[in-house]
């Protein structure tokens, strides 16, 4: 679970992404979610979560919306109001 950098929706399945592969499993994100321990995966947005130790950096858009970057994925992640309040203490 450590290399595990985000969880991705897509459609019934979940993407699992790594620095090195992606993976495709059986669960939503909702069922994932309640498995994970929520101190080391934040649900960022209804269709992603992202491992807090790979956040490499979290910025704001010019619309004032959070931007999450992680270490060894290029794309960056926007991140939804309703979860936003998980970055005002960084």
């Amino acid at each position: 679970m450590e290399d595990v950098l985000l969880f991705k929706a897509e459609d019934k399945y979940t993407l699992v992404i790594t620095a090195h592969t992606e993976s495709l499993i059986r669960k939503t994100i909702k069922e994932l979610e309640e498995e994970l321990d929520p101190d080391k995966f934040w649900k960022i947005h209804r269709g992603a979560i992202v491992n807090v130790s790979a956040i490499q950096k979290v910025s704001r858009s010019v619309t004032g919306r959070y931007v999450v970057r992680l270490d060894g994925y290029d794309d960056p992640l926007m991140v939804s109001r309703s979860f936003s309040h998980l970055f005002r203490q960084m």
